[in-house]
């Protein structure tokens, strides 16, 4: 009789282990997270949420203010004449950029102003709750342009670096015959290296298609199989989305694709949903997002009518979190909505 109790002692012991084994490894539901701003971009970081990467929610109110750049008058490049720039004196948040990196930090960058700053912002978080002091990254300090535009953030798994790719104006003295077919200024794409966000490589070029162009966006779809994907910035007349394809993430880049949004769109980017890409872009003339799904970026289906996203949301990009992320933010969010109404 013992020797059949210790051995059902054994067995309850081992049985409780194992639920315990599987309890701890069980992995933590994902939901997706995608930065936004406000226009006119002075209150700071906004998200959204969702559970299926097409229908999203807008977590209340602003997650990190502005606190550096746009607080003092420079030189016009293309004019020669000091100038203020636009909101000046107030900072300003746009085309927030989040990427999680290998040890759970949030890292975040964003453009700092319109004209005037020749870096862009940049923060970390572990909850994306409290936040890092706001540092400005000066990236294109030995150059004659007025801007730093939408940075993105990629992670080079391969060589364990962070990539920073944004857009900067060129002087009109360098523009070509296809620049010349938008009455625009012009730009083209550059980029920077880091493996900690305090040592950055100098500024490289990235990719140039010989023709005004911003908001590019990077994405990998396997070993030596990159697809960036940036807007035609030309108007009028252009001012749409295409896809190149390279075998590094640092490039080169070839065979464009055809243009696969519509006129005026701007600020993509691409999640993975199931086995298709789905690509959102901001259909800014018309105030609404858009989007199309893909299997190849060769050819683009228009799904707006399955996705839903609450009306202001302006351009940023889409990461996952753990679910336990997005109780915290919620809890703090209904304490804040609390916090106001008893003020009222």
């Amino acid at each position: 009789m013992r020797t059949l109790q210790t051995t059902m002692v054994k067995v309850l012991v081992c049985a409780f282990a194992l639920c315990s084994f599987w309890a701890c490894t069980e992995t933590e539901k994902e939901v997706y997270m995608f930065t936004s701003h406000r226009e006119p971009a002075l209150d700071g970081l906004h998200f959204l949420y969702s559970y299926d990467g097409l229908h999203w929610d807008s977590l209340a109110g602003s997650w990190l203010k502005p606190e550096i750049g746009n607080k003092t008058k420079y030189l016009n490049h293309r004019t020669n004449q000091m100038a203020e720039p636009k909101y000046y004196p107030n900072s300003m948040m746009r085309d927030p950029s989040i990427l999680k990196g290998p040890d759970g930090t949030f890292h975040l960058v964003w453009t700092i102003s319109w004209n005037g700053e020749k870096g862009f912002g940049y923060a970390s978080s572990k909850d994306l709750i409290n936040w890092s002091e706001q540092r400005e990254i000066r990236v294109m300090a030995d150059s004659l342009t007025n801007n730093v535009w939408a940075p993105e953030l990629f992670y080079d798994e391969e060589k364990g670096q962070y990539m920073i790719i944004w857009s900067s104006a060129i002087r009109p003295e360098l523009y070509t015959a296809a620049d010349s077919l938008g009455s625009n200024g012009s730009h083209r794409t550059y980029y920077t290296t880091t493996k900690d966000f305090q040592t950055f490589a100098p500024t490289k070029p990235y990719y140039d298609p010989g023709f005004n162009s911003i908001d590019g966006f990077l994405v990998k779809r396997g070993p030596k199989d990159y697809v960036y994907i940036i807007k035609d910035n030309r108007k009028p007349g252009f001012s749409d989305l295409f896809c190149v394809f390279g075998q590094s993430p640092e490039g080169p880049f070839a065979n464009p694709t055809e243009k696969f949004a519509p006129t005026y769109s701007e600020g993509p980017c691409a999640v993975k949903l199931g086995d298709e890409w789905v690509i959102y872009f901001d259909v800014y003339r018309q105030g609404r997002y858009g989007a199309v799904s893909t299997k190849d970026f060769q050819t683009f289906t228009p799904i707006d009518d399955k996705i839903s996203i609450p009306k202001g949301h302006k351009h940023g990009t889409i990461f996952k979190v753990k679910e336990s992320v997005l109780k915290k933010m919620k809890k703090v969010e209904a304490e804040r909505l609390n916090a106001d109404k008893s003020k009222q």
